[in-house]
């Protein structure tokens, strides 16, 4: 073993003694443009992720190699270096092209592209799967007259899922006046969570339109498909969902009073197995005992 040590040692000595060892500096400056290639490729390297940063990767990335190409044929007078750089050059203008491609096929209207800022893009999430969601409601929104009701209390079916895009919908149950519901908030996620997938149910509360109103909504069954279909669609939604509820249950916490005048702390679990008795005293609670699935399962 060490006979074989000390041949390969010699070996690896003589391989590198065999390298011809630059004996002086060149005094002389490279051309320009190979300088400005260098600086070229830094920049490119500083891209970011998504499609916009491979778009600028793979923009300053091929003007770069352009410039060593141009070095290598004009200055270095290097068939090697000429090909390298060259092909280099060619895959980049290809990759760029790709992306180029794929971001035309995912744009989206201008609603859908404010809903994407809003709420999708802060969450990291890229326009492929955020296509994926838009063709599941067939890219359509949906105006809502003045005083136009999206739900009424005992009567309308959840079917749907909704996000609202504009104007303000006004949540009341038997007459009275629970909260409004905003742009980028879901219209009905609190039914949506009070139902599993082979569930039906009707809503428990009116959304009556304050000022007209636009929407997209998304068909139950139609999205139960896209959530067995991608997984990661599925949790998405189950965190933008709990989010909505979680938001709209604070906003009910200084509203609701019992027969004492003693206001409810929605986070208590106590407040949602109260005596139904109790809360039939109390028009605002039943309603809010159905908020979510969750609540009545912590």
């Amino acid at each position: 073993m060490e006979r074989e040590d000390l041949l390969r040692e010699n070996l690896t000595f003589s391989l590198l003694n065999s390298q011809p060892v630059c004996s002086e500096w060149k005094l002389d400056v490279q051309d320009a443009v190979y300088h400005l290639a260098n600086i070229l490729l830094v920049l490119g390297f500083m891209g970011g992720s998504g499609f916009y940063g491979l778009l600028y990767l793979f923009f300053f990335l091929s003007l770069g190699f352009l410039c060593t190409s141009i070095w290598a044929w004009m200055d270095a007078c290097a068939a090697d270096i000429f090909s390298w750089n060259f092909t280099l050059l060619v895959i980049c203008a290809v990759q760029m092209v790709h992306v180029a491609y794929q971001l035309r096929s995912v744009t989206f209207d201008r609603e859908f592209q404010d809903l994407y800022g809003c709420i999708f893009q802060q969450l990291g999430i890229p326009l492929t799967v955020y296509g994926e969601i838009v063709s599941c409601c067939d890219g359509q929104v949906t105006t809502l007259e003045k005083d136009h009701c999206y739900a009424m209390e005992g009567r309308t079916p959840i079917e749907n899922l909704a996000i609202l895009l504009s104007g303000r919908i006004r949540v009341t149950v038997n007459g009275e006046f629970l909260h409004y519901i905003y742009p980028y908030q879901f219209l009905d996620s609190p039914e949506w969570d009070s139902l599993r997938p082979s569930e039906e149910g009707t809503f428990q509360v009116t959304l009556r339109a304050d000022t007209t109103c636009r929407y997209v909504g998304w068909r139950r069954k139609k999205l139960y498909l896209l959530f067995a279909k991608h997984r990661y669609i599925a949790k998405l939604f189950s965190v933008l969902i709990g989010n909505d509820i979680t938001e709209k249950l604070f906003s009910l916490n200084d509203k609701v009073y019992d027969r004492d005048g003693i206001r409810y702390d929605l986070r208590l679990p106590s407040f949602c197995h109260a005596a139904l008795p109790d809360l039939e005293k109390n028009p605002t609670p039943p309603a809010l005992g159905s908020l979510s699935r969750r609540q009545r399962q912590s």
